[in-house]
């Protein structure tokens, strides 16, 4: 199909699903199909794919609704937005006004938001169309989607595996083609972990130390820690994530950037180590690809990172949840319940186990994370930048393939047949080892395809740029993209 044709015949249905949010717009544009067909077929894929447990709460009339509002309007001529009619799936710890915004957990069903969260509103002002609010991990602490609350979500590339978290239902919702595009949330690996595991792309914005580090808004989402949480785009190609940050932010698109003379650094220690031979493989063949296409790498070590990081990381993160974060976002949206009572009700096992670290991380311990190893590890990949003149730090984005779905929530985890022992606790480390560090330090760090396993899974490419750099890396992104290709559509 010629879809610049005018005189192209009106795409299957298959064809409309495969198509992505650029495409669509430009297929709105030209009156190949109208908004509300989109959304039917939409719909529809998602009540086929209902078994994924993608989604918690499904946006079906609302959707329609607004998707008839924007068709009548286009067919007056009226002036519509950048998005009018694209709808999105929207991680469930983010409000939307009117929709349920539960986190994926029982004691938070029923809130309806009165506002919408700060980061959604311009996307919806563009003509975005809330779809449905996609299942978690249970109130977003973990890296699987194994929720016993609402589902098990399953990776559309194998249904026996992970499709990572905590944002796995939107990465998993994008890449089974019920939706070209969405929002999830970020705290250390939420929105790449499961980019890399379902092949999409994802992307941390950056965060800084809020204030003008902060990319995006962080108002209205269920915390887990306001110093390290963001929202985060995801979608099928980096145009599309490229499109919606454009659009949170009010700023214009990016251009594929030029790939000779680029430098990256290749930080082997840690980062390229102990890596699954599948991912290894796989990764390692990409950076020749771009390496043929131009870029030049550095190969040095960010020496030190992982201790800095490890003062950082679960002290930051647990300490603002239950002594602050979570507490003060109930109060915030009126919602009658402490931080024990949403506890009480939580229902799966490895995020009930987080609590009580959480109940008991020492005031000194957090605040020296914050005002003495933070800074440090921020300054070391500050100074990594400089002293190498590169642009970003590039790694496979998660070391190993998605593990299998484990109903018993054991934290089962190896690599190259090596069991990794510690259970949910060792395996979420293995899971966010390599994008941890660079949340902690508060940079962008955008997550694409590298291609394809040997057994059929998706493997991911992650690069960090210093704060700031967000509008580069997705220019860089678009870049790889066009020499490392896209995955083929998961065969469901």
């Amino acid at each position: 199909m010629d879809s610049t044709s005018p005189s192209s015949p009106a795409p299957s249905t298959s064809q409309m699903l495969e198509l992505s949010a650029v495409e669509v717009l430009a297929a709105f544009r030209r009156g190949d199909f109208s908004s509300q067909d989109y959304v039917r077929a939409l719909l529809a894929r998602a009540n086929e794919l209902r078994s994924l447990n993608t989604w918690v709460t499904l946006n079906g009339a609302a959707a329609l609704e607004a998707a008839r509002e924007i068709d009548e309007a286009r067919a007056r001529g009226d002036a519509l937005g950048p998005l009018a009619g694209l709808p999105l799936y929207v991680k469930d710890n983010i409000d939307t006004k009117g929709i349920e915004t539960t986190a994926a957990t029982p004691a938070l069903r029923g809130f309806l938001p009165a506002r919408n969260a700060p980061v959604l509103d311009p996307l919806l002002r563009a003509g975005a169309i809330v779809l449905a609010k996609a299942n978690m991990h249970e109130l977003a602490f973990g890296s699987t989607s194994s929720n016993a609350a609402c589902g098990f979500v399953q990776n559309p590339y194998d249904i026996t595996r992970i499709p990572g978290g905590s944002s796995g239902g939107t990465a998993a919702g994008i890449a089974a083609r019920i939706a070209p595009a969405g929002l999830g949330t970020d705290t250390g690996a939420s929105v790449r972990n499961p980019a890399s595991f379902c092949g999409i792309v994802g992307l941390r914005p950056s965060v800084g130390n809020g204030g003008k580090d902060r990319r995006y808004p962080g108002a209205g989402v269920v915390p887990i820690s306001r110093t390290r949480d963001t929202v985060g785009p995801m979608a099928r190609n980096v145009a599309d994530v490229a499109l919606l940050d454009a659009v949170i932010t009010g700023t214009e698109g990016v251009s594929p950037a030029s790939l000779a003379g680029l430098r990256l650094g290749l930080p082997r220690g840690g980062f390229w180590e102990n890596l699954d031979s599948e991912v290894e493989a796989v990764t390692s063949a990409a950076v020749e690809k771009l390496r043929a296409a131009g870029v030049v790498f550095v190969e040095a070590d960010l020496e030190g990172w992982a201790a800095l990081n490890a003062q950082v990381s679960m002290p930051v993160a647990l300490y603002e949840f239950y002594h602050r974060d979570l507490p003060a976002y109930l109060k915030e949206r009126d919602i009658p319940l402490g931080i024990e009572d949403v506890i009480a009700q939580v229902e799966s096992p490895d995020v009930k186990g987080i609590f009580g670290f959480a109940r008991d991380m020492p005031a000194e311990v957090y605040e020296q994370a914050m005002r003495v190893h933070r800074p440090q590890l921020m300054a070391l990949y500050a100074r990594y930048f400089e002293k190498h003149a590169v642009e970003g730090v590039l790694f496979p984005t998660v070391p190993i393939l998605p593990p299998p779905i484990d109903p018993g929530f054991s934290g089962a985890v190896s690599i190259n047949d090596v069991p990794q022992d510690g259970g949910p606790a060792a395996q979420f480390q293995v899971l966010i080892r390599n994008v941890d560090p660079g949340s902690n330090a508060g940079l962008p760090g955008l997550a694409q395809p590298a291609g394809m396993s040997a057994s059929g899974l998706p493997v991911g490419l992650e690069i960090d740029g210093p704060l700031g750099s967000d509008r580069r890396l997705l220019a860089i992104g678009l870049a790889i993209e066009a020499v490392l290709g896209l995955p083929p559509a998961p065969d469901i």
